[in-house]
């Protein structure tokens, strides 16, 4: 009966300790990646957005416009743009850089590809997250002896 008991509070404590690797380590890491991969996503849609205002512009030969600029809190201005050829484009890390029209769609398509490569690595790594938890979830229904789902 002694051995009976030990047995249950060992079974428990391995449970509580695969418990509290997924609760712990594997959830907070799968937040973390679906969030980063989130940030990738907007990032690549803020790309995608200039790529088609760069075209918009060269197709329809605007070299000069008027714009409101949300200068924060919902707060806008108008601005005027007397030279639309060259455009400051934020390339991380707080720099900007000057570019023509066909210099930023070249670092566009850059960025994108690598973009694209992030998503991808973090696709996977999420898949790999969750396929931990569903093993450590399969062991815990082992140790706990209950029947498969």
């Amino acid at each position: 009966m002694a051995m009976a008991a030990a047995e249950a509070r060992l079974r428990q404590e391995k449970v509580k300790k695969f418990e509290d690797f997924v609760d712990r380590r594997l959830k907070p890491d799968l937040v973390n990646a679906i969030a980063q991969r989130d940030n990738l996503f907007q990032q690549q849609k803020t790309f995608l957005d200039l790529k088609k205002n760069i075209e918009n512009l060269e197709k329809n030969g605007v070299t000069s416009m008027r714009s409101m600029v949300n200068l924060g809190s919902e707060v806008y201005m108008q601005a005027e743009v007397p030279d639309t050829r060259h455009i400051f484009v934020d390339i991380g890390l707080g720099f900007h850089v000057e570019f023509t029209w066909q210099e930023a769609l070249q670092f566009i398509s850059v960025r994108e590809a690598r973009l694209a490569r992030q998503i991808d690595e973090y696709t996977h790594l999420i898949a790999s997250i969750k396929a931990q938890i569903k093993m450590v979830c399969e062991g815990i229904r082992e140790l706990l002896q209950l029947p498969a789902e």
